[in-house]
């Protein structure tokens, strides 16, 4: 630690982790509040869910500069914004579109009819203020400041568990669908994570699969008791192995699978690249 520091910014940045969370998560709370606020208008929640995300994400340098004095933010350098997003973006499309089509092979797919354009277009924003807060939490927070000390695998499962635990409080969360979505999900966005060091693939993708999830087949989000307004409305039937239950796809076996080969994949692009750090010896 910089000497030359005064007590009280030795003490900030020695209690960076728990200051920083706690700030982040207040952000999440705001922003999950004023969604629900916008979210019967749509025209209003598109703006105002981008408008929030850009303020997350403003927020976040703000105080990676105040709380960690770093001048410089690599995880969100704008040379690599709109590559990470794009990439990010066609790996979530592409891997909910697969998910529910294996769901519908296997009979998964009771119904499905025509849903709200413009609940489309305002779940887009809902969706972006979301998938950035959390990833902002989850990867630039709690991952990263965790890997400095613990090591990179070691972050991958505390972040992991604490990524599937904060979806227990949703109103049809179950034992299995949390499980399945700490493995899914949060293996897998932290591992976008590691291989890039880049928090714009893992936003990317993390909007993508919410927005192909609730925007495009309007389907159960994670337990959510809110019903999804998308521009399609699919009812799916059958096994909870199969179709998710009452959590939604996230907790089909299935997705599981889906989302097993990306995960190893990034991974093991992560180890030939160098991007897994060992714990550090004090």
């Amino acid at each position: 630690m910089d000497s030359t520091l005064s007590p009280g910014r030795r003490r900030l940045l020695a209690f960076r982790l728990p200051v920083l969370l706690v700030a982040l998560f207040g952000v999440m709370l705001a922003t999950a509040w004023i969604n629900q606020l916008v979210s019967p208008v749509p025209l209003l929640a598109l703006p105002v869910g981008i408008g929030l995300a850009v303020a997350a994400v403003l927020c976040y340098r703000w105080l990676s500069r105040t709380v960690e004095l770093r001048q410089d933010i690599p995880e969100l350098a704008r040379s690599a914004m709109w590559p990470q997003l794009r990439r990010g973006a066609l790996l979530g499309f592409g891997l909910f579109i697969l998910l529910m089509l294996l769901i519908a092979v296997f009979g998964g797919w009771q119904s499905v009819s025509w849903g709200s354009f413009w609940g489309f277009l305002g779940t887009a924003g809902m969706m972006a203020a979301v998938a950035v807060c959390e990833e902002l939490l989850f990867r630039g927070i709690l991952f990263r400041i965790m890997e400095e000390w613990l090591g990179t695998v070691s972050s991958l499962v505390v972040s992991m568990l604490l990524f599937g635990a904060t979806h227990m409080v949703n109103a049809n969360a179950t034992l299995w669908g949390t499980f399945s979505i700490a493995l899914t999900g949060g293996i897998m966005l932290a591992a976008a994570y590691v291989v890039t060091r880049s928090l714009w693939l893992p936003i990317g993708l993390h909007f993508a699969w919410n927005f192909t999830h609730t925007g495009i087949f309007g389907v159960a989000l994670s337990g959510s008791d809110m019903p999804p307004e998308g521009l399609l409305s699919t009812t799916l039937s059958g096994p909870t192995l199969l179709t998710g239950g009452t959590f939604g796809p996230e907790a089909s076996l299935l997705a599981l699978l889906v989302c097993a080969l990306p995960t190893v994949l990034l991974l093991r692009r992560a180890a030939r690249t160098g991007q897994i750090r060992p714990r550090r010896v004090s």
